[in-house]
């Protein structure tokens, strides 16, 4: 006998949430095997794949980094500044992956930085090197030397040691520079600095306002350069973005590289230094960038931009390239930092805490079991088996998010997760009681199945959005912890649309074609004599006997008809009664 079309989509929608379930467990098994395999997963898809999830730092403890704010002008750091500061760092850490971080201010003038786990160095890079971002001209480089006045010799184990020019030595400029780029910039004193110079040493003058030129070296020590004044602010970027290059044809040609969009002010003064400086030979037609005092870059000027979207190119690699785009995207922070401590911390909350929030979601779950027991019989195994399957998509799709995406599960999202059983509870429920609405009104259980799941799916994608649009505005408004439980929250209203469509619905249509439950059994759940109707045979019933009370009404409402009403009714009755006599007859 052919299967019937409800019985063929059921089999269907199962066979997908099969493909779905199998298709993450297998993703999520293959990179744990990898990740295990292989000694060195840094550039690795599957890098920290694992059956666990990760834990935020209030279930795991991380790592604690103590900054101290230094005014770029000398003047005190305001608590406007300090916030801007925090703003940005928070920004700068999401770019790179890492969640439920905490960033606060501490004093007058400190930033703690809080993050789980232990951070990759290019994490902690990106939070120490949170500095003023500037835009100066070349003046002059050459390849970085250590040798200079005060070293002792290649055998020599002291310590470098900053050079102080002459104070005899002139300082101010013979002639007014007339821009950026004019040499005049160079005095005897600037030159002798940088000819002594050495890389390997801390100096003061990395700091220099920005309305003077500048001495300093690359991140790596090769190169040493003398720059001109600052003519581009970093905070006149608005976007930053990295990707592979591609030429005036548009084909890609396989080298990566930075692309850059500045804000008004920043495509002015940007078109107006590069339109000086093509015409410039090299190293003048150069441009650095520079964050907290180092050059972090000096592309080549190859044509004016005026349109405010410039293309940095070189050496680049994939992540060296994100490097670079995330600290030019987030601008200029408006003060410099000194790391005063970078220190392991243990959790503030911990494994008890843990377990207690575990604890409370399994009383959840077997109240939300002993409920469906004693309301719905025998269907309560579909409310069980659905939360099971709910359960197990939410594990992998977490497991998953924790390595592929640094998804961190803090108490707060655990929370999350406790509220969820009784959100895919409440669709089970808003299902079965209109299948039994269905029932009451003497339909088939398999029609019921059908024709309930058309009424309740509107209800519970309705709800559903509710809870995800209230997920969403949670999650943009709020900070720290509470985006763990948004997060869940968001996720899991996803999940029980999916298993309510995928799994709960095809069960009922498959259970509906049993004896058990189609015949109405009283241990089912879906007993028609309990429900009110009557059972009359399979798949045939009758109207719910009507009380006294209803038939008095009946009565109240038949001597309340109008002469109109009554005349219908009349001519009802004389037809059936004529037809009824005459097969008496």
């Amino acid at each position: 006998m052919a299967r019937s079309t409800p019985v063929k989509k059921a089999l269907r929608s199962l066979t997908w949430l099969v493909i779905l379930i199998a298709v993450l467990a297998g993703l999520n098994t293959a990179a744990s095997v990898l990740a295990g395999s292989t000694k060195d997963t840094s550039d690795k898809w599957y890098a920290g794949a694992s059956w666990v999830p990760e834990l935020a730092l209030d279930l795991q403890g991380g790592t604690q980094i103590t900054l101290a704010a230094q005014s770029t002008e000398g003047s005190a750091v305001t608590s406007q500044q300090l916030q801007q500061a925090v703003n940005i760092i928070r920004q700068r850490i999401d770019a790179t992956g890492v969640s439920e971080s905490e960033i606060n201010t501490q004093g007058a003038n400190n930033i703690v930085v809080s993050i789980p786990g232990k951070p990759d160095q290019q994490t902690i890079q990106r939070i120490e090197a949170a500095a003023k971002l500037t835009f100066r001209p070349v003046l002059y480089t050459e390849a970085a030397s250590d040798s200079a006045v005060g070293d002792s010799g290649k055998g020599s184990t002291a310590s470098p040691t900053p050079y102080s020019p002459p104070a005899s030595l002139q300082a101010t400029p013979s002639s007014k520079p007339t821009n950026g780029s004019d040499l005049a910039w160079v005095t005897p004193k600037l030159q002798d600095l940088y000819t002594n110079y050495k890389c390997s040493a801390p100096d003061d003058v990395t700091s220099a306002p920005d309305d003077e030129p500048l001495v300093t070296c690359d991140n790596d020590g090769a190169a040493k350069y003398i720059l001109g004044p600052v003519e581009v602010s970093g905070a006149d970027i608005s976007n930053a973005t990295s990707g592979l290059a591609s030429n005036s044809q548009g084909t890609t040609t396989g080298e990566w590289a930075v692309n850059l969009s500045f804000n008004g002010a920043g495509t002015k003064d940007f078109g107006s230094v590069t339109n000086r400086l093509v015409k410039l030979t090299q190293p003048q037609n150069q441009f650095a960038i520079v964050l907290d005092g180092t050059v972090i870059t000096a592309p080549t000027t190859n044509s004016a931009i005026t349109n405010g979207k410039a293309q940095i190119t070189g050496n680049f690699t994939a992540d060296s390239s994100k490097t670079l785009a995330d600290q030019l995207k987030y601008g200029a922070l408006p003060i410099n930092f000194q790391v005063q401590s970078n220190e392991v911390i243990s959790s503030t909350l911990g494994t008890a805490q843990l377990v207690g929030g575990l604890v409370a979601g399994l009383i959840g779950l077997i109240l939300v079991v002993i409920y469906s027991v004693i309301q719905y019989r025998s269907l309560a195994f579909v409310t069980v088996l659905s939360l099971g399957v709910a359960a197990a998509l939410t594990y992998l799709v977490i497991a998953i998010m924790s390595w592929r995406v640094d998804y961190r599960l803090s108490l707060a999202g655990v929370a999350g997760l406790i509220v969820a059983i009784g959100i895919t509870a409440d669709s089970f429920i808003v299902y079965f009681e209109r299948i039994r609405d269905e029932l009451r009104d003497g339909r088939a259980l398999e029609s019921a199945v059908e024709s309930g799941w058309k009424r309740a799916l509107r209800t519970i994608l309705a709800s559903d959005s509710v809870n995800f649009l209230a997920a969403v505005t949670l999650y943009v408004l709020a900070v720290s912890d509470v985006k763990g439980f948004a997060f869940t929250l968001l996720l899991t209203t996803l999940i029980d649309v999916v298993v309510v469509a995928l799994f709960t619905h095809p069960m009922m249509q498959l259970i509906a074609r049993t004896r058990f439950f189609g015949e109405g059994h009283r241990f089912s759940g879906l007993d028609p004599a309990a429900l009110g109707a009557v059972y009359r045979g399979r798949a045939q019933f009758r109207a719910p006997i009507v009380d006294g009370k209803r038939q008095r009404s009946a009565r109240e409402a038949a001597r309340r008809q109008t002469i109109a009403e009554r005349k219908a009714a009349g001519s009802d009755n004389g037809t059936g009664n004529g037809t009824g006599n005459g097969k008496d007859s």
